[in-house]
């Protein structure tokens, strides 16, 4: 091997968010390849030819390039005993191609997975994986591999699914993890697209079923009016959804960490942590005196809302209490709707949804209600009102009676 080098290196392209892939370097000859190997990050968390402690679970990381590399250097030595001169290409080959994990437990490459999101901070994720890593474990044990995770599998997984309460919205969103875990697998070189079960299981065809979510504006003006005099345990949730509704629909993780220094000159200015798209609106008369209602409460912290009570908490304190206080904020909006005879399920979510609708029902366009709702693209504003289109279409069906 005194011709031939391996080495872990940082490949020379940006990323749109500064990191850069980590690949695999052979040399032999002065001609060099480079194979990614599905990590990235940013220039200052590697040198030396692994991750540096900056970077999150970089212990699990260096211990994954030491097998690759380890990996890499085997298949050298084959070529060399079989005394064959290998070229770039053939060596690249066979490092895709043989993958030396795919028997392992995805049940440990999952908690993984879990530990550097749970690092980052990104405990929402963290949230899902851990969702699907259940289902997985009441449906097949711990045990389970990589490479017995066929389309068959996936079938019969569904079925489980089905008979414990599951319906296509809850399944569509556990497959979907279960396909992320495999493409990070991929990535990392752990197996090859030859154990993807993916391309025959499609999960596209989990649709959830469409509920009528959004109020009508006869409907949205009886949970405005409605007298709380004796229900003071519900204004916050009043507050919020309404909140919500004349803040073109600001849902409630972006209304959780909106701070007194985002309202500026009159308009409200946040960054949705969904899209990352940035927002600068208006605030409405009726926004401003639920605004004001929160001033005068004179809180301690940076937050206009009484959700995140402290100005430091940790990622996790933060998950877990805006879970605690939407399943309290969901809670009295059941209340709510019962009090103002609304039979519909009132969520915080439909405030966003009836934002759209009664704003189409007043004649704005689509493409403008997108714009306000930050929507990346107009079919997913579509679908926010398409119920409404289909009422629109039964009252001009209506005028058949007339012939």
């Amino acid at each position: 091997m005194s011709n031939i080098t391996i080495k872990t290196v940082l490949q020379d392209n940006t990323l749109s968010d500064g990191m850069h892939y980590v690949a695999l370097r052979i040399t032999k000859n002065r001609k060099k390849t480079e194979i990614s190997l599905g990590m990235k990050c940013r220039p200052e968390d590697f040198s030396n030819q692994e991750f540096n402690k900056t970077y999150p679970s970089y212990r699990s990381f260096n211990d994954e390039l030491l097998k690759l590399k380890g990996k890499a250097m085997q298949i050298v030595d084959d070529f060399e005993s079989d005394m064959y001169d290998f070229t770039l290409e053939e060596f690249k080959a066979k490092f895709k191609n043989a993958p030396k994990y795919q028997n392992s437990s995805i049940i440990k490459f999952i908690d993984e997975i879990i530990d550097e999101m749970l690092r980052s901070g990104r405990t929402g994720n963290a949230k899902a994986y851990d969702e699907t890593k259940k289902a997985i474990l009441r449906f097949a044990g711990k045990q389970i591999s990589f490479k017995a995770i066929t389309p068959t599998f996936l079938e019969k997984f569904e079925v489980f699914l089905r008979e414990n309460g599951n319906e296509n919205g809850g399944i569509g969103f556990k497959m979907r993890e279960l396909r992320a875990v495999f493409n990070k697998a991929i990535n990392r070189s752990i197996i090859s697209q030859e154990n993807y079960p993916f391309k025959f299981y499609k999960v596209s065809k989990l649709k959830a079923q469409k509920n009528k979510r959004a109020l009508s504006a006869a409907e949205l003006r009886r949970i405005r009016d409605l007298d709380l005099n004796e229900n003071h345990h519900l204004l916050d949730a009043h507050n919020f959804f309404m909140f919500s509704f004349y803040s073109r629909g600001i849902n409630f993780v972006d209304m959780m960490k909106l701070k007194w220094s985002d309202l500026q000159d009159g308009r409200i200015r946040y960054i949705r942590s969904k899209t990352k798209v940035s927002f600068s609106l208006e605030i409405m008369d009726n926004a401003l005196k639920i605004i004001e209602y929160y001033r005068q409460q004179d809180r301690p912290t940076k937050y206009v809302f009484p959700i995140l009570l402290n100005n430091d908490m940790t990622p996790i304190q933060v998950e877990y209490r805006k879970k605690k206080v939407l399943q309290q904020y969901n809670k009295h909006l059941k209340e709510i709707a019962t009090l103002a005879k609304i039979e519909k399920r009132l969520t915080s979510y439909v405030a966003r949804h009836s934002f759209a609708t009664i704003l189409k029902q007043k004649g704005t366009s689509t493409d403008k209600i997108s714009e306000l709702m930050g929507h990346a693209d107009v079919n997913i504003t579509k679908t926010y009102l398409k119920e409404f289109d289909n009422e629109e279409l039964d009252i001009e069906n209506r005028k058949l009676l007339d012939l």
